[in-house]
C-alpha cells in the first residue's frame, strides 16, 4: 500500500509555481467557487495569457446547497437568480477578457463540492495553468469549515499548476524594483 503524497494534507505547503512572468501556459482555466471573479484575476489572467497567446476558459460553480437525507431535493438547487447571476458574472468576465485581446469561453455547473468539480473540469479540459482569485489564507483547521477557501484546496490538489490571486495585498519588494511590479498584487 501507497502513501498519497504529502501535499494531500491541509497543512502541507503548497506546490512551487512556475514564475507567471515566464511561464507561458497553452491554455488557462480561470475558475471560481460561485464569488464574482475579481479584476486583479481577470488582469493577472490576461497577462499570462498573452505571452503565449493562451486561450481562456471561464468556470463557475452555482452552489448546490446540501441535502435532504442524501437525496437530491429541489429547494436546495440554485434558484434560477442565482443561475442568471452566475452566467452573468461569466459573461462579464468574459467580455473583459476579449476587450483585453484575450480569447476567451464561459461555463457555469452546479455543484456541492465546489472544489472537486473545478478539479474534474480541470482534469477534462487539461489546462496548462488554473487562476483562482482567493481570499487571504485561514488556519489550515479552521479553513475546511468556510466556502471561501476553496482555492486554496483547488491548489492544493491540483495537478496542475495553480495561481491564487489574493487581493488588497501588495508583494514586498526591494527598493530598486520597478513601479510595475509595485503595482502587481501578491499572488499567492
Amino acid at each position: 500500500m501507497t502513501l498519497k503524497p504529502a501535499r494531500l494534507w491541509p497543512w502541507s505547503p503548497a506546490p512551487e509555481l512556475p514564475d507567471p512572468q515566464i511561464a507561458a501556459p497553452a491554455s488557462i482555466m480561470l475558475a471560481s467557487e460561485g464569488k464574482p471573479i475579481s479584476a486583479e484575476a481577470i488582469e493577472f489572467t490576461a497577462r499570462l495569457s498573452k505571452t503565449a497567446k493562451a486561450p481562456v476558459h471561464v468556470f463557475m460553480i452555482a452552489r448546490i446547497w446540501g441535502s435532504s437525507f442524501g437525496l437530491p431535493h429541489p429547494g436546495l438547487m440554485p434558484t434560477k437568480r442565482e443561475w442568471q447571476a452566475q452566467h452573468d458574472a461569466v459573461a462579464e468576465t468574459v467580455r473583459q477578457l476579449k476587450r483585453r485581446g484575450v480569447e476567451a469561453t464561459g461555463s457555469v455547473v452546479s455543484s456541492r463540492n465546489a472544489s472537486g468539480r473545478i478539479l474534474t473540469e480541470a482534469k477534462r479540459r487539461a489546462p496548462d495553468a488554473i487562476v483562482m482569485a482567493a481570499p487571504p489564507p485561514r488556519h489550515w483547521l479552521f479553513a475546511g469549515l468556510f466556502w471561501d477557501q476553496e482555492p486554496y484546496r483547488v491548489r492544493r490538489l491540483a495537478e496542475r499548476p495553480v495561481y491564487l490571486v489574493v487581493a488588497n495585498e501588495t508583494t514586498k519588494h526591494s527598493d530598486n524594483a520597478s513601479a510595475k511590479k509595485r503595482a502587481d498584487r501578491l499572488f499567492a
